[in-house]
């Protein structure tokens, strides 16, 4: 059974607006801006033919929405801090230590705060974003041997700086 050829463009709002804009917001820090920066994309989705933008549609869509947010930040002329704060799924709360969680969270991301703007990003898109090394390259321009290393980096970093943070806060014995 055929659709209407706006069907697929409806399906796409559907799937991908909620996490796009949970994506710009990362950049731009305002919920307005990032709504707006989605509903651009969605337009530019719009003028294009099927054929060509299905079959990378999602790695279509960030490039996109990562373009438009930063042409916002470029026009503003500064760079923001990365916030993994909202995008940091909500683990069920557990009642034998929501405290510790909670401790753990933020320490997580007082530590991703510190790598660099870089391999935020790559780390965000990788495991929050669940986004393969190739659709990363697609989005940010970056080769995928250089998206391997960022993420290792990335990873190792935040490891140490969690111990190093662990052992700052160890009582003296």
């Amino acid at each position: 059974m055929e659709t209407s050829a706006d069907d697929w463009i409806r399906q796409a709002v559907s799937e991908y607006s909620k996490p796009l804009t949970q994506y710009a917001y990362q950049l731009l820090k305002d919920w307005d801006r990032a709504r707006d920066v989605v509903q651009d994309s969605f337009l530019k989705l719009c003028d294009q033919r099927k054929e060509v933008v299905l079959p990378k549609l999602k790695p279509w869509l960030y490039t996109v929405c990562r373009n438009r947010a930063l042409d916002y930040i470029r026009k503003e002329s500064r760079m923001t801090e990365i916030d993994f704060m909202d995008e940091l799924p909500s683990p069920e709360p557990s009642p034998i230590h929501p405290l510790q969680q909670q401790e753990e969270k933020i320490e997580l991301l007082q530590a991703l705060s510190q790598l660099t703007i870089q391999q935020q990003e790559v780390v965000r898109l990788k495991f929050l974003s669940d986004l393969s090394y190739k659709e990363i390259s697609e989005i940010t321009g970056m080769n995928q041997n250089l998206i391997g290393v960022q993420i290792h980096n990335g990873l190792r970093n935040l490891r140490n700086r969690i111990l190093e943070q662990r052992q700052s806060e160890a009582p003296l014995s």
